[in-house]
């Protein structure tokens, strides 16, 4: 077992209270998430990633390679 998952295991081992106030000290060392960003942003994002798929520029993922992907980033 590696020192990540040891310090996972004795963590859930914790009662509530302290889980939750390690996970706000946690929560608390992390960088600011990024502005949201515009509706007109994310509009004209859209559009042109749309564009992208359109012209075959950019190909779509299959079913199997996004679930494979989500699959990846939670382990």
């Amino acid at each position: 077992m590696n020192t990540l998952q040891e310090i996972e295991a004795a963590a859930l081992r914790l009662p509530d209270k302290d889980r939750l106030h390690l996970a706000g000290k946690i929560l608390g060392s992390l960088p600011a998430p990024l502005a949201p960003a515009e509706p007109e942003e994310i509009l004209a994002e859209a559009i042109r990633r749309d564009a992208e798929l359109e012209s075959g520029e950019v190909l779509p993922l299959t079913e199997e390679a996004f679930w494979a992907g989500v699959r990846r980033r939670s382990a």
